[in-house]
């Protein structure tokens, strides 16, 4: 059985090839002129993310021993992180001062599943087991609240004739919204879709392996990573409901002038 030590040893040489990975992402991104709507690159984006993933690894990774001790410091962290993400994902739809809507959909798909699970057993209430499967749930329920809130409000203003058509044609303003947005904000399941399609076949998930190197048997892993995949689906099915949902009442919306920059 292989140590986590061992397959990626913390060390210069991994600090190197880090360094060149992200050094190459920018690069490939500049070169390629890789931008968004409004003609802002991505290589400054990639290098502040690749940075400022490393900055707050190190600094959980220092936290997190102190954290799993308390129960109120765990109850705190796992606030944080919430709160992260709803920050994270409500400016990356809207831009505006809606942001904060964009904790109904993450927390629509996030507290229930993390409830059952408490209440069942399946997870004990530590912070060496509930800080792992919840941050998952919340890093994918982010993902899939950023893409469909940010598909559905493209689609109402790249479509926004067919919206006044609707109107015209007696739709109630949510009824005609629906009709433009949910396709668009559908899409928002394909990544979750074809990662549980495909498990094992084209990728083995951080889940499995990561109990793999723990020491748990291959038939254990499988099932921890199968309850994951199932588990994400339900929490980004709800999260993109919700965050529709919200859009079509026109909840979460743009301003005409966009005032937050994307790539914070």
């Amino acid at each position: 059985m292989l140590a986590a030590d061992t397959l990626l040893p913390a060390n210069t040489t991994l600090g190197v090839v880090l360094a060149a990975l992200l050094l190459a992402a920018v690069t490939v991104a500049a070169r390629a002129r890789l931008a968004d709507s409004r003609e802002r690159g991505y290589a400054r984006a990639i290098a502040l993310a690749g940075v400022r993933a490393a900055v707050q690894l190190a600094v959980v990774s220092l936290a997190v021993g102190w954290v799993v001790r308390s129960l109120p410091l765990l109850l705190a962290f796992l606030a944080l992180m919430f709160a992260v993400a709803v920050r994270t994902a409500g400016r990356r739809i809207t831009h505006n001062r809606t942001w904060w809507w964009a904790a109904a959909p993450i927390g629509a798909g996030v507290l229930p599943v993390v409830a059952v699970l408490l209440l069942t057993g399946l997870v004990p209430l530590k912070g060496v087991a509930l800080i792992p499967v919840t941050g998952i749930l919340i890093g994918n329920s982010l993902t899939a609240t950023v893409l469909g809130g940010r598909r559905a409000l493209d689609e109402l203003r790249t479509r926004h004739g067919e919206v006044e058509a609707g109107l015209a044609l007696g739709l109630l303003p949510r009824e005609a919204r629906l009709e433009i947005a949910r396709p668009a904000a559908s899409d928002a399941l394909l990544p979750g879709l074809d990662q549980t399609r495909t498990v094992g076949l084209v990728t083995l998930p951080g889940a499995f392996v990561g109990m793999l190197l723990g020491g748990a048997s291959p038939v254990q892993a499988g099932v921890v990573q199968l309850f994951v995949l199932v588990a994400l689906m339900a929490v980004q099915a709800v999260a993109v409901t919700v965050v529709l949902e919200l859009v079509a009442c026109g909840i979460l919306h743009r301003s005409r002038t966009l005032g937050a920059a994307e790539g914070e």
